[in-house]
């Protein structure tokens, strides 16, 4: 087995420190000499309890108010990151059970939803948010546990999120007409597909269905097919806050059964956060049925900094922008370009503070690295660091211990990249970080803008005639300034070229759930009377 191989559920084949025997060697040239992982400050185990939780030995599909079976009783089984070991059964829905949730959502839209006034759609969303709130502990002990991320990011960032898009729609329902052109009598599109993936569950579950609802359509949600358990609770607070049967459904399944939902003809509108192969193949299917559609993809992000920056400060936004979520972040930044001049210090002071970081059980509110989503994921990030390798670069990793079982990967560093190697064009999505040089900002501009994608950047520098001019060359729909990853509800988000098109968040994200073509064709009427 060789250091790139991934480890099993009994073993690991990352020493415990680079002073271990036999142990390849990964500190780079430029770090200075650091401690074994037994010098490190021992933390005591501080476990979140997993009492709080009720997983169910089995689900259904939540179709029209209800649970059912899918057709055939067919099922799949969700899987623990941290440990292997299965969670539970999950109805696997099927074009026929995809068809039932299209309808019932047709029929709730037609019936009720869209003609319900826009102050008790608000109400209604009101509710979701303050049950979602009430059970936090429970939501964020489950999310970790289905996805293998923190305890301490889902407490503290994907559930008050989560509830906070929803007050923040709450408010937007009937103030529809000052939403991005909609006119005087902003209507909706009608049955909304939504398929999120598997990195925020909740948050991205939120995300998308609390502006759908808000603007008067009905939804038929489906969620990854390694994390379906926090989208599955969420239909049980949307039963308990009495909304109308039919207006949420939730079908579970993997490509196929998002392959059935985006392609069907009863959909208006499909909303996909994902891999950017799965939205070219969405962008084909909608272009048979008229469907509207929002595309959220993959992301090659650049983080850009230049000597002037306070460094300190940008470590930890570097810090922040790979390695949270275990780098399971479509807009992670997973490029580090460095101005040449503070280059080695600069990876002196990453190296030592990737060290710090504690790799553990999700559940540890000491942890800071939790487990990786899938062995299939896994496996792909131990395929890319191997090529990454072999086509030159340096790989260090952190010397910190891996559990001895689940799917786990260090914190990674790869230097010496060039711009055409797969680590530096391709999506790796995990807490590998490849860093180049660069000598000018149109250096740093040609390197960042040499990627298909186009979803976000970061730029540290106290030059503030620089950052806006670098925020107008960079070819990325977020630019964020001394800063990385800051996500609020009032704020549009989304990317360019093969990272999507659309946005959604704030004002920008009512508009993908509008009829605003009907909008302006009555706003031409009116003027020509």
């Amino acid at each position: 087995m060789t250091d790139l191989e991934p480890t099993s559920p009994a073993s690991s084949s990352f020493p415990t420190s680079p002073d271990a025997p036999d142990a390849p060697d990964r500190r780079s040239p430029m770090s200075p000499a650091l401690p074994s992982a037994s010098e490190f400050a021992s933390y005591a185990p501080a476990p979140e309890s997993r009492s709080i939780v009720r997983i169910a030995d089995e689900y259904g599909l939540w179709i029209g108010g209800d649970w059912s079976a899918a057709e055939g009783g067919a099922t799949f089984t969700s899987i623990e990151p941290a440990t292997g070991e299965a969670l539970s059964l999950i109805a696997e829905a099927s074009p026929a059970d995809v068809d039932r949730a299209v309808v019932a959502a047709r029929n709730a839209y037609d019936t009720t939803w869209r003609d319900l006034a826009p102050a008790v759609r608000g109400r209604y969303l009101f509710r979701i948010a303050r049950l979602i709130q009430e059970r936090s502990r429970e939501l964020a002990v489950l999310e970790s546990i289905d996805g293998g991320k923190p305890i301490r990011e889902s407490r503290d960032v994907d559930v008050p999120l989560a509830a906070a898009h929803f007050f923040h729609y709450a408010g937007w329902a009937d103030k529809l007409e000052w939403a991005m052109g909609a006119g005087a009598n902003p209507r909706p599109l009608g049955v909304a597909a939504q398929i999120i993936p598997w990195n925020f569950p909740l948050l991205m579950a939120a995300w998308k269905l609390a502006p759908a609802l808000a603007c008067g359509n009905t939804v038929v949600l489906k969620p990854a097919e390694t994390t379906p358990l926090t989208a599955l609770v969420l239909a049980e607070i949307i039963a308990e806050a009495e909304l109308p049967p039919g207006v949420v459904n939730i079908v579970t399944g993997g490509g196929a059964t998002g392959a059935a939902l985006s392609a069907h003809r009863g959909v208006d509108k499909v909303a996909f956060t994902g891999s950017t192969e799965v939205g070219r193949a969405i962008r084909r299917a909608t272009a048979a049925t008229g469907a509207k559609v929002t595309l959220e993809l993959g992301g090659k992000s650049a983080h850009v900094i230049f000597e002037d920056a306070p460094l300190d400060q940008a470590v930890e936004g570097v810090v922040q922008g790979i390695w949270f979520n275990q780098g399971h972040v479509c807009c992670a930044g997973s490029r580090l370009l460095l101005q040449e001049s503070i280059a080695d210090e600069f990876l002196a002071k990453l190296r030592r503070r990737m060290e710090l970081l504690r790799i553990g059980d999700p559940l540890d509110k000491n942890t800071d690295i939790g487990a990786i989503n899938s062995q299939e994921q896994l496996d792909r990030i131990v395929e890319l660091c191997a090529a990454g390798v072999d086509e030159g670069a340096e790989m260090v990793q952190s010397s910190c211990p891996l559990p001895d079982r689940g799917w786990f990967f260090p914190p990674t560093i790869l230097t010496g990249v060039d711009t055409s190697s797969r680590v530096a064009t391709e999506e790796i999505f995990g807490p590998v970080l490849s860093v180049m040089t660069f000598r000018t900002p149109d250096e740093a501009i040609a390197k960042a803008n040499a990627t298909p994608y186009g979803l976000a950047a970061g730029v540290w520098t106290e030059n503030g005639a620089r950052i806006l001019w670098m925020s107008e060359r960079l070819r990325a729909g977020v630019v964020w300034a001394n800063t990385y990853n800051q996500f609020d509800p009032t704020s549009p988000f989304g990317g360019m070229r093969e990272s999507g098109f659309g946005r959604e968040g704030g004002r920008h994200g009512l508009g993908a759930y509008l009829d605003l073509d009907t909008a302006a064709d009555d706003l031409v009427a009116g003027v020509a009377r």
